[in-house]
């Protein structure tokens, strides 16, 4: 059994990446709707930052939107930085997504961490926990389609969404005190997998039933026909985006899984990108519990297509007949 994810950023390093940003939307939902046809029940998730000079996806519910239209199976996770957002305006956009896609829409909310980022917003880092706590009442109340009180205004969000009582809102996190938040006001949890002992035992303490993304044995998986010759390809994508992140993580005095690295064999070493046969992951299947993760990653950085094209379908012809896919 398997969770499997498919992350979007959607973003076109100059230097890097062969494509315009526009060639890498185009990309995006062409693969999307691929995926869909495919008829596996899997998420499609659309990360979210800002600002950043290679185009990184700072609006996901719209790219979600576009998926939505051309696909009939997929989930649809929307990363939002709850924090840097009207949370009346993320409630009425998600129902809008829900309806779209027939009740198919996630959110995975965050709290943000780079410091540009939260200037640009507005937003000081010491209110982040008290934001997201306000957040997720206002986004629970909206969806209701009842009139409610926020910040001394009397509102009321209308569509409702397709899914009853709502969407669900799992949510991320960096430090112990942001799983035990999420244990306590969050429908589930995704994040580095050493943060979910700590929200295990926050759900516990609260008397809820634990819902988490567990291990993820390939980090990010491309399977592939020779991992040699596939990462010597691929490493040049995996280098940028490894220290891009490690500079932001760096700039928020905070650590994560992804680490600097100054050449590819150094950043091999780290396994944070696997490239591996359709064997060699069908061989770790009887192992894995049902919500572990096989993530993949297919446009990083503005992958060249043929190689992203090669992993998906690889995956999808090889991998994916062999497991018994589920839901988180």
């Amino acid at each position: 059994m398997a969770y499997v994810q498919i992350r979007y950023e959607c973003r076109a390093p100059a230097g890097v990446s062969p494509m315009s940003l526009d060639e890498v939307y185009e990309t995006t939902l062409e693969q999307i709707a691929w995926i869909d046809a495919q008829g596996f029940p899997v998420t499609v998730n659309f990360s979210e930052h800002h600002g950043a000079e290679d185009g990184y996806l700072p609006s996901p519910i719209t790219m979600a939107a576009a998926a939505a239209a051309i696909t009939r199976h997929v989930r649809l996770q929307v990363n939002v930085v709850l924090p840097f957002r009207d949370p009346l305006q993320v409630a009425e956009e998600a129902a809008v997504l829900d309806r779209i896609s027939r009740g198919r829409a996630e959110l995975l909310l965050m709290g943000g961490f780079v410091p540009a980022e939260m200037e640009t917003f507005g937003v000081d880092p010491k209110q982040r926990g008290e934001l997201m706590e306000e957040g997720v009442r206002v986004l629970r109340q909206a969806w209701s389609g009842e009139p409610f009180d926020y910040r001394g205004r009397r509102c009321q969000i209308l569509p409702r969404p397709v899914q009853q009582p709502h969407p669900p809102l799992f949510m991320g996190a960096a430090t112990p005190v942001a799983a035990r938040r999420a244990a306590r006001i969050a429908d589930g949890f995704i994040a580095v997998s050493w943060l979910n002992e700590h929200y295990r035992a926050e759900c516990a303490a609260v008397g809820r039933t634990p819902r988490y993304q567990g291990e993820m044995p390939f980090s990010y998986l491309y399977v592939c026909e020779n991992p040699d010759r596939t990462w010597e390809r691929l490493a040049p994508y995996c280098l940028y985006e490894t220290n891009m992140y490690a500079r932001w993580q760096a700039s928020a005095s905070q650590s994560g899984m992804f680490k600097p690295a100054t050449d590819t064999d150094a950043l091999r070493a780290l396994k944070i990108y696997q490239p591996v046969t359709a064997g060699e992951v069908l061989a770790r299947a009887p192992s894995l519990a049902p919500n572990d993760a096989l993530v993949l990653h297919p446009l990083i950085s503005g992958l060249e297509k043929d190689l992203s094209w090669e992993g998906l379908r690889l995956f999808f012809t090889e991998v994916a007949p062999h497991l018994d896919i589920r839901g988180l």
